[in-house]
């Protein structure tokens, strides 16, 4: 077998762990063969986004409707009552833009929401984890999602390969082939920011927090072949759901929700707080209700509100921060350098990514310029003439890190696996449980045995009627 080696030939050690600041730090600008690995899959397809490439959008407010201002001191949040203007951009993930709306995959649900302190740009998923939880194996994960290299074909086998190989994917499977893998429209599903994040409040406390929005529509899916009838009959029933529904003044919203967990009690809790493939158990951390998201005008021009849209969890502001999250440690590099990618370095300048407060920099020059590009003024400091000035009035509390850097891997037990997965399965509906083994035993067809027997031994291990009933359905005895 061949040896993998980054494009200077130098041998790869460890393919999937990245290198943290302890054993559950940050990631480390030093690890160049995630940077490496990020910025070659980022520029792989042009000029269609390689994830989230087909997608609908809509314009809105968010209002506040409940005090948070003891845990953050986002001005967005300052005061019951305050609204903010958002834009909100809905996809399928692994789909091309020709995709069917109905398809099952994950749902991107991400909102950029121009605060009076610059935008903050909250991207998440319709489901409240992920299918691998360190960024040294997204481009990996996406591949086997996409089409094979000879065929052009999507891959059954190849999926179920990756899966089988990665354990940790076993919850979000459970949802994905589950009737919530096929959301009835984009107005009929709840979203999560996924990650772990944190609030910083004006006595300069930290807090980790879990975004949650839950439709005021109600939480509505589609069984298998209800979604399969939809691609065929309207590929497009999802943009098309949302779009009319606007149009007609019958403006989706959605209740936002947090979790908070104090700075301290992520050092002892039982499960890994920054783990994306987990949940926060809510009789832990119940939900607090913070405001509303409504959707109420549709855009004029969909290149230039939908397709420009650049989200990125880089885009923060004062009171809201990141996390060790692995996977969104490797976003904040992946996401910006990709839109810089896709619409060029100015992207942020663009009529629809452009903050409503006044933007002042040194950067000039560059793809997509369209303003007056600085004028006479200076751009660089320290200088006698800089006509901007550096603030420290929004300084963070320090990040937390112990250990030495090293390429960590996550809890790798079966426990650790399998005990969200099992939880998810038993609060299912019997006729949901059902579909959700027919679903996962139709996409096996056909996938070599030995590969279906290691995931058959995750899903009996979650829970042995669910293991069993997918080994039925498949004509084989564990």
């Amino acid at each position: 077998m061949k040896k993998l080696t980054m494009t200077n030939g130098r041998e790869v050690e460890d393919n999937q762990n990245s290198i943290t600041a302890g054993e559950r730090g940050p990631v480390l600008m030093q690890d160049v063969l995630l940077m490496e690995k990020l910025a070659h899959f980022d520029r792989e397809e042009i000029p269609e986004r390689i994830v989230h490439a087909k997608g609908a959008g809509a314009h809105g407010t968010f209002t506040v409707t409940h005090d948070i201002t003891k845990y953050t001191k986002a001005s967005i949040f300052a005061k019951i009552g305050k609204q903010t203007s958002t834009f909100t951009r809905f996809s399928t993930v692994g789909g091309e833009r020709g995709s069917a709306d109905t398809a099952r995959d994950p749902r991107g649900f991400a909102t950029k929401f121009y605060t009076d302190e610059g935008n903050w740009d909250l991207v998440g998923n319709n489901t409240p984890v992920f299918f691998i939880r360190d960024a040294m194996k997204f481009p990996d994960f996406i591949h086997t999602q996409k089409r094979l290299p000879d065929s052009n074909l999507p891959s059954n086998t190849m999926k179920w390969d990756f899966w089988s190989k990665t354990p940790e994917s076993l919850h979000q499977l459970t949802t994905l082939f589950s009737n919530r893998g096929t959301p009835d429209g984009y107005r009929k599903m709840n979203g999560y920011g996924s990650h772990t994040y944190s609030f910083v409040n004006a006595e300069n406390e930290r807090f980790w927090v879990k975004f949650h929005l839950k439709t005021q529509q109600g939480n509505h899916t589609l069984r298998t072949d209800e979604a399969t009838k939809l691609a065929g009959e309207n590929p497009d029933y999802s943009t098309e759901d949302l779009f009319d529904a606007i149009e007609k003044g019958n403006f989706p919203k959605w209740t936002f929700y947090v979790q908070i967990m104090p700075e301290i009690e992520a050092e002892t809790y039982h499960i890994n707080p920054f783990d994306v493939t987990k949940v926060w158990p809510h009789g832990d951390y119940p939900l607090m209700e913070v405001g509303i998201l409504e959707l109420n005008k549709n855009p004029e021009n969909y290149f230039s509100e939908v397709e420009q849209a650049a989200f990125s969890p880089t885009n923060k502001v004062p009171g809201i921060s990141f996390s060790p999250d692995k996977m969104l440690q490797g976003r904040l590099f992946s996401y910006p350098d990709t839109q810089r990618y896709r619409l060029g370095v100015n992207y942020n300048s663009l009529p629809i990514n452009k903050p409503v407060n006044e933007v002042n920099n040194n950067y000039r020059n560059g793809y997509m310029r369209h303003d007056d590009n600085g004028g006479a003024s200076t751009n660089y400091e320290p200088s006698h003439f800089a006509s901007v000035a550096q603030t420290n009035k929004n300084n963070e509390p320090p990040f937390k890190i112990d250990g030495n850097a090293d390429r960590y891997a996550y809890d790798t037990s079966l426990e650790d696996y399998t005990a969200q997965a099992g939880n998810l399965y038993r609060v299912l509906a019997p006729n949901e449980q059902a579909d959700l083994v027919k679903n996962i035993a139709n996409s096996m067809e056909g996938v070599p045995e030995d590969i279906v027997r290691l995931q058959l031994s995750y899903f009996t291990a979650a829970d042995a009627s669910y293991g069993e009933g997918i080994a039925k359905h498949l004509g084989i005895t564990l």
